[in-house]
């Protein structure tokens, strides 16, 4: 079978890193749709300068592909309007710019287990509003996947968590009894790159997908997989973060940075499940996730 060329966003993040060198480990030809010229790529990958917002010059970037993979996005803000650019309006202008080529490109959206309850945040509903927007145009082989929390080498979010509960202590924001999945990164760089060997066998489907647990992991589970031998579960009351939350946000726009945690986020982490699957994208792809939790924290901790 012919390797198909793949444009991608989002290759100079965690989890673009990681793909860059799995694309190029596979032989297959791609472009990094970059927005600086000076953007560094960990893979020898053709850069191609083109903003999300710049349906011209994404016309450009798209000519001649087979696919492209919509892996930027944005964790990070306080209003709607900070989300929206790289989480929604993004695929609009991706879709048109596919849409002007003598053969559009299929189509990959990798958006987040978030989508699935879009009102807890405007982070959530700007990856709903993501997935809307690629739907809205059927002439495109378009597919979605749905990854939970994804941690591994080079996450800034969740691997200090995951070390200071090494060390004894489990801080659960607010809900002591919620489940939660996880998904190794190299695992959903995997998925990416079995959906580029099959993206008509997905047309038009959305995808939850995991690690594989059943029904995902409690903090207990949590605990083990880390390899914490005494620990001390410190639940943080959700009155105290969002408190917390609502003097980020008014400090964030004072010193003018995009925060993470804000009453939405806190709304998010309070949720009593964040639970995927993936069976239904293994049949369709082939894809099997290769790491449970304990054995991705184990490759993370060594790494």
């Amino acid at each position: 079978m012919k390797s198909p060329t793949v444009a991608v966003t989002g290759l100079t993040g965690f989890i673009g890193r990681r793909l860059a060198v799995k694309l190029v480990a596979a032989s297959i030809e791609t472009r990094a749709i970059i927005r600086k010229p000076a953007a560094a790529l960990d893979a020898p990958i053709s850069p191609w300068v083109a903003g999300l917002d710049d349906v011209d010059a994404l016309t450009d970037a798209l000519a001649g592909v087979d696919a492209v993979v919509h892996l930027a996005g944005t964790v990070r803000g306080a209003r709607p309007r900070d989300f929206a650019a790289a989480n929604s309006k993004a695929v609009n202008h991706l879709c048109a710019a596919a849409l002007r080529q003598a053969k559009p490109p299929a189509m990959l959206l990798v958006s987040s287990l978030a989508a699935t309850e879009p009102q807890l945040s405007d982070h959530a509903a700007s990856k709903r509003a993501g997935e809307q927007a690629l739907a809205a145009h059927p002439q495109i082989d378009s597919t979605v996947i749905r990854p939970p929390a994804v941690y591994g080498p080079g996450d800034r979010e969740l691997t200090p968590l995951f070390r200071l509960m090494r060390r004894g202590w489990i801080l659960v924001p607010g809900n002591p009894t919620q489940r939660l999945s996880f998904l190794y990164v190299d695992d959903l760089a995997d998925a990416i790159l079995c959906w580029l060997q099959a993206p008509r066998s997905c047309r038009g489907r959305q995808f939850s997908i995991d690690d594989g647990a059943e029904d995902g992991y409690d903090w207990p589970a949590i605990a083990a997989a880390v390899g914490a031998r005494r620990t001390r579960i410190l639940v943080i009351p959700t009155p105290l973060l969002q408190g917390v939350a609502q003097v980020n946000v008014g400090l964030s726009q004072l010193l003018g940075r995009a925060p993470m945690l804000t009453p939405g986020k806190v709304r998010e982490l309070g949720h009593g499940r964040w639970v995927g699957g993936g069976d239904d994208f293994g049949a369709a792809t082939g894809w099997r996730p290769r790491h449970d939790l304990a054995s991705g924290l184990e490759l993370t901790f060594n790494t």
